[in-house]
């Protein structure tokens, strides 16, 4: 099953900085439209040993198929989860070592390869970076948090949906000639 997959932290560094949030939903595979609800793991309600085990339990770390990550620059969220684990004593989580769909790559194509500005703010209605995060959380306006996270998780379900209805046209003109392609050549 695909999942929306997204996590908010403390920081940039996961040795020193922790997760705040796991937040995750999945998505239809075709459409990319969402199948169930967001669920929003907050450390504030427990602790982020607890929000780490929970992910783990729906993540399904012995079934590739079962949590198909599906994220934007999930690299990000592949290194904290992995040393948060180890930091909590618990067995690190690859979400990176089977099925997943980062859009931030089609997100730099969109940009004509260009990294800077391929951001999901920059690309979506999106308002602002998460950055402000990390102050609202030192302020504890959780509720701030939280509506960030559902709009982020909006715009990004919009964009991959967008994606979805956009990439199998493309394919059919590549196919169909419309779009120049330059096939491998095939030595035998």
């Amino acid at each position: 099953m695909n999942y929306y997959l997204d996590i908010e932290t403390t920081g940039l560094d996961p040795l020193h900085s922790k997760i705040i949030t796991i937040q995750y939903m999945e998505l239809e595979r075709n459409t990319g439209k969402p199948v169930g609800p967001l669920k929003i793991l907050k450390e504030w309600e427990s602790d982020e040993k607890t929000i780490l085990k929970r992910f783990i339990e729906d993540f399904v770390p012995g079934n590739q198929w079962a949590f198909i990550p599906i994220g934007f620059n999930l690299q990000f969220e592949h290194k904290f989860l992995w040393q948060r684990c180890i930091s909590n004593g618990l067995q690190p989580v690859d979400i990176l070592n089977g099925p997943f769909l980062d859009l931030k790559t089609v997100a730099v194509l969109m940009n004509k390869g260009e990294f800077k500005g391929a951001s999901l703010h920059k690309m979506t209605n999106k308002p602002h970076s998460g950055a402000i995060v990390v102050q609202w959380y030192d302020e504890k306006k959780y509720a701030e948090i939280e509506s960030y996270i559902k709009t982020e998780a909006d715009e990004f379900v919009n964009f991959n949906v967008r994606l979805c209805e956009e990439m199998p046209p493309l394919l059919e003109r590549i196919e169909d000639g419309e779009v120049k392609v330059y096939k491998r050549r095939e030595d035998n």
